[in-house]
């Protein structure tokens, strides 16, 4: 399998809304046709030490919608630089060839859409009780109660969150900053409050016609009262004995 003539890469931390985009791109139809790819998180449940090249193969075709748009969701963590040599490994591409010369003779004609989320205390809460309650994702139209985690707030483990949150961002931008790369940058915050223009806008950096209808969204929103006051504990807790408290 030759690979793919374009490619995009939804670069993500958790709970930042990637789902919801990815969902939104891959619903989008023009005339019938999915235009936005399978954006997936193809590299998940993947091993980069036996990656071979007919897993590549198999990752364009899972990823390529019926334009040839290949789509791919990523969120990076300690393993992107062994994904980085995988590459290299079965593409047969030489040792001096940088980071963003490999990702890029993967995925060809990339275009890079950056989601992040301005309040990372909110963004380690959920990550947190995502983990806990199992609840990752919530169908727009569900009627099924939210499960019982009251008693599950956990300092250290939000603690945790927060600075990892913050250093795979770190992760993505020294990506972007070697491949001179300039990102579509979607902020959660807006695209919740703005979830049409924010569609709209990303379809036209990636270059695909906005259809007449935009897909409705995919999930609806998870936050609650219990969220909020694991927010305001944690941010007491986290600025304990601090002479300036930030927030």
């Amino acid at each position: 399998m030759q690979p793919p003539e374009r490619s995009y890469i939804i670069w993500f931390s958790q709970r930042t809304g990637s789902t919801l985009l990815a969902a939104a791109l891959h619903n989008t139809r023009l005339e019938g046709t999915r235009q936005g790819g399978v954006p997936g998180e193809h590299l998940n449940g993947q091993n980069p030490a036996t990656f071979t090249l007919s897993d590549l193969h198999a990752l364009w075709q899972s990823g390529t919608g019926g334009g040839g748009l290949f789509a791919m969701k990523y969120g990076p963590s300690r393993n992107m630089a062994d994904w980085t040599e995988a590459f290299r490994r079965v593409l047969e591409l030489p040792q001096h060839a940088s980071a963003p010369e490999v990702w890029n003779t993967t995925f060809p004609n990339c275009r890079h859409v950056f989601v992040t989320r301005r309040n990372r205390v909110r963004l380690a809460v959920s990550w947190w009780r995502a983990i806990v309650s199992g609840e990752w994702h919530r169908a727009l139209d569900s009627e099924s109660p939210a499960p019982d985690i009251a008693d599950r707030y956990d300092f250290a483990a939000i603690d945790h969150l927060f600075a990892e949150s913050a250093l795979r961002e770190a992760t993505i931008e020294d990506f972007f900053a070697a491949a001179d790369a300039v990102p579509l940058t979607v902020v959660y915050e807006d695209f919740i409050r703005d979830y049409a223009g924010t569609v709209a806008r990303v379809l036209d950096h990636l270059g695909l016609e906005r259809p007449a209808t935009l897909p409705p969204p995919a999930f609806g929103q998870m936050a609650d009262a219990l969220s909020e006051e694991w927010a305001q504990r944690f941010r007491s807790e986290r600025q304990a004995g601090w002479d300036n408290p930030a927030w």
